[in-house]
């Protein structure tokens, strides 16, 4: 291949516009930039041709004579070639490798202080109906002692020499002069030359701090609260992180619950489910009465509105889902199964229809 084919060196067609050359340019340029292939010389060489390449292209006019006359006319005007690289260069340098080289010298940038995450436990009732809590949370805070300055009370930070408070330096790497951060003021622009005795220069200390905790009502597992301010310090002046309360809800002893419903399993006896009866159910908001007709089926459910968990969103509660589960008895004395057997001798099939009905079902199925 012809090193001077600059279509070819940026891979694309000679009729390509100028926003895919560009394009071909931004690849190529983060693929063989020598700060990934240090000390290889086919890439840099490589490198400095499809910048050749682009500085050409690029340029209607140095695009056109290249186009007619090839490269054995020569740069013209303006020039291009190997030192080509013009202030359009380093613009497009400067977007193109901005990872590479800390985006140019600035000066230290405040920085966010970093999230925190605390897992609480709640009780099912503090879930439905809300509660206030206290919990002590470990985190970096700023030191009271130097105001966050790092330095001693009374002394103040001094601009660091060795980058003038850029907190980054310059040093060459091949033809190109790249920026990193200050090893002396570790990219802070400044240094403590007196620190401060109880951060040891640091500006923070670790502390814990004790929040009062409002946890709204109809929270569930998973839930999150968001504490602005209570997360980590911030560094050179940043505000500080949040903190992030996860909620885990204990199970409760006799409700469950289901979106905004709370599901309650009461068991009752063979006589009150066979005569009916009324019955003091639990609910979150204490006993209600609950009447029970007779002849009523084990897994039945009565459903008793207003008396479950307020949403989250919206406030609206939710209802009491009441199932009622037929308790066999499991010990009988003489007499009591003298009763029964009395009971199921006169009992006739109108006594029991679901059992008839499914009886009737595997006769069909068998005949």
């Amino acid at each position: 291949m012809d090193e001077k084919d600059f279509y070819r060196l940026l891979g694309v067609e000679r009729g390509a516009s100028d926003d895919e050359i560009k394009k071909a340019y931004r690849r190529l340029a983060q693929e063989l930039h020598p700060d990934k292939h240090a000390g290889d010389r086919d890439k840099e060489e490589k490198f400095k041709l499809i910048n050749e390449a682009y500085e050409t292209l690029k340029d209607p006019d140095k695009r056109a004579r290249y186009d007619r006359f090839g490269p054995a006319a020569g740069p013209g005007p303006g020039g291009y070639g190997e030192a080509g690289f013009g202030s359009d260069f380093q613009d497009l340098f400067g977007e193109v490798f901005s990872d590479f080289f800390g985006g140019g010298r600035r000066r230290p940038q405040a920085e966010r202080g970093a999230d925190l995450r605390y897992d609480l436990e709640i009780t099912f009732e503090e879930a439905a109906f809300g509660a206030e809590k206290t919990v002590k949370i470990p985190r970096t805070v700023s030191c009271e002692t130097c105001s966050g300055s790092g330095a001693r009370p009374g002394t103040q930070p001094t601009v660091c020499t060795n980058c003038n408070g850029m907190g980054q330096v310059r040093f060459q790497q091949g033809f190109f002069s790249i920026s990193r951060p200050c090893t002396s003021c570790r990219g802070t622009g400044k240094v403590i030359k007196d620190p401060c005795s109880e951060c040891r220069g640091a500006g923070k200390v670790r502390a814990t701090s004790t929040l009062t905790v409002k946890i709204p009502n109809g929270v569930d597992t998973g839930s999150r609260l968001r504490l602005t301010g209570e997360g980590e310090y911030g560094e050179r002046g940043g505000p500080p992180g949040d903190l992030y309360i996860v909620m885990t809800v204990l199970p409760h002893p006799i409700f469950k619950r289901e979106n905004d419903d709370i599901i309650c399993e009461v068991p009752i006896s063979f006589s009150q489910a066979a005569l009916g009866a009324e019955l003091e159910v639990p609910t979150l908001d204490g006993p209600v009465k609950l009447k029970i007709p007779a002849g009523t089926q084990s897994g039945k459910l009565f459903r008793l509105k207003g008396k479950g968990i307020a949403s989250v969103h919206t406030g609206r509660r939710g209802d009491s889902q009441v199932i009622v589960r037929v308790e066999t008895p499991a010990k009988l004395n003489k007499r009591q199964k003298e009763i029964l057997e009395e009971f199921a001798s006169i009992s006739g099939e109108d006594t029991n229809p679901q059992r008839k009905n499914f009886f009737s079902k595997v006769k069909e199925i068998f005949e």
